[in-house]
C-alpha cells in the first residue's frame, strides 16, 4: 500500500457536491502481466445510484476495491470526494472511512459477534460515544433496515442469507456514510427476497440522499434501483447511460445482456 501523507493536506475534502464523489482517471490495474483495467475513467455524482456491470473477469471487484483502498492501482487515480486516495493523510483517510460504507457480497459479518455487537463494531471504532448511545443507535440501524428486535442477539451462523444482507447493511450505515459500496447485494437471495432488498436500497438512497456504488448481476436490481449503468468491457468502462439508453447501444456484449431473454424479462416486470 501506498504510505500515507502525514503534513496536512492542500486540498480538503469536498463538502458541498461541487465535485464528483468518485473520479476515476486513466486506471491502470494489474496482477503479474494480466492487466486487468487500461485507460479506465468512470464518474460518480453526488445522489447518483450506479449500477456496475460486466462479463466474468473483467474486474468489477477489482475496481472496488481500488476505489475504497483495499488495492493500490499500477496507474491512474481514484479520487474520493475531491481528494486523490494516493494523497491522503492520516486525518483525511479516517474521515473518508466514516463518509463511506461497504457491504461486502456475504455479509461479512464478524462470527463471534451478536447483530447488535456487529452494527456497533463502526460506532466503537470510529467514536467516543457512550455505551448506552451506541447501542441506541445501532438498534435503530438494525430497524432501519427491516430486522427487529429478535435479531439482536442472534450471531451470524443463526441468521438467514437475507438477514444477513441486511445486518451487513446496517452494519454499513452505522456512521451515517455520503457513499455506499453494495457487492452483489442480492447474491444468493431467492426472487422475493431480492426484490424485498432492492426496495430497501431504493427507498434507504432516497431517504437518505445516498451516493451509491453497486456491483451486480441482477438485471431486476438494475431496473428497481439504479440512476445509471456502467459497463465494463475491453478493460474499461465502454459506457455509462440509463438503462433506456443501453438498450439502445450497439454495443454486442451490452445488446446480449439486456436485449437477451433475461434483460426482457426485467424489463417487462420493471415496466
Amino acid at each position: 500500500m501506498t504510505e500515507a501523507r502525514t503534513d496536512e493536506p492542500d486540498v480538503r475534502l469536498d463538502d458541498d457536491g461541487d465535485v464528483p464523489v468518485i473520479e476515476v482517471k486513466n486506471l491502470l490495474s494489474q496482477f503479474g502481466e494480466r492487466v486487468i483495467h487500461q485507460d479506465l475513467d468512470l464518474v460518480v455524482e453526488k445522489g447518483e445510484v450506479l449500477g456496475v456491470v460486466g462479463g466474468s473477469g473483467t474486474g468489477k471487484t477489482v475496481l472496488l476495491n481500488t476505489i475504497v483502498g483495499l488495492k493500490d492501482p499500477e496507474g491512474g487515480t481514484v479520487k474520493l470526494f475531491g481528494v486523490d486516495r494516493a494523497e491522503m493523510n492520516r486525518r483525511e483517510q479516517a474521515e473518508i472511512e466514516q463518509r463511506t460504507g461497504l457491504l461486502f457480497q456475504q455479509g461479512a459479518l464478524f462470527s463471534s459477534l451478536t447483530v447488535l455487537e456487529n452494527v456497533a463494531s463502526p460506532l466503537v471504532e470510529h467514536t467516543d460515544l457512550s455505551r448506552d448511545v451506541i447501542r441506541e443507535l445501532a438498534e435503530m440501524k438494525i430497524a432501519m433496515v427491516g430486522l427487529g428486535p429478535e435479531s439482536h442477539h442472534l450471531k451470524p451462523a443463526e441468521l438467514s442469507g437475507g438477514m444477513k444482507k441486511r445486518a451487513g447493511l446496517a452494519r454499513a450505515l452505522a456512521l451515517d456514510p455520503e457513499l455506499l459500496f453494495l457487492d452483489e447485494p442480492t447474491a444468493g437471495l431467492d426472487p422475493i427476497g431480492a426484490a424485498a432488498f432492492d426496495d430497501l436500497i431504493r427507498q434507504l438512497s432516497d431517504d437518505l440522499g445516498l451516493t451509491v456504488f453497486m456491483i451486480t448481476h441482477d438485471l431486476d436490481s438494475l431496473y428497481a434501483v439504479c440512476d445509471r449503468i456502467a459497463v465494463l468491457a475491453d478493460k474499461h468502462v465502454v459506457e455509462k447511460a440509463t438503462i433506456e439508453e443501453l438498450e439502445r447501444s450497439d454495443h454486442p456484449w451490452i445488446k446480449e445482456y439486456f436485449l437477451g431473454p433475461r434483460g426482457r424479462a426485467a424489463q417487462k416486470t420493471a415496466a
